[in-house]
């Protein structure tokens, strides 16, 4: 399973972006392989429009299986994912990478 999470940085000690669109990493984690894998979303920090747009397109290039995030994807983005058929988990505040995932793992993040 892929498992994605926005990011304030490039590794499990970094903390969860609680925004979707203008998040500047995504990071995907592969159970399977155990592997971390980088996607640069820094172009979209200055856009004013459409960030989450632009930012939904980059998990339709990456697949997850899973999103955990902060605050959710908006209205725009959240329609747009629903394609992906991938389960989008929130309220990872303040949260590292690796805490956001044992807390997905443990249920106590919510899906939306």
């Amino acid at each position: 399973m892929r498992i994605a999470f926005t990011s304030t940085g490039k590794s499990w000690d970094s903390i969860i972006d609680s925004r979707f669109g203008r998040t500047e990493y995504i990071v995907i984690f592969d159970e399977e392989t155990k592997t971390l894998e980088l996607v640069d979303n820094s172009a979209v920090k200055n856009e004013a429009h459409g960030a989450g747009t632009a930012t939904a397109q980059k998990m339709y290039e990456v697949k997850p299986d899973v999103l955990i995030t902060g605050n959710g994807p908006g209205e725009t983005a959240a329609t747009a994912l629903k394609n992906l058929n991938m389960k989008i988990y929130v309220d990872a505040h303040n949260l590292t990478l690796e805490q956001a995932y044992e807390s997905y793992r443990n249920g106590a993040l919510k899906e939306i």
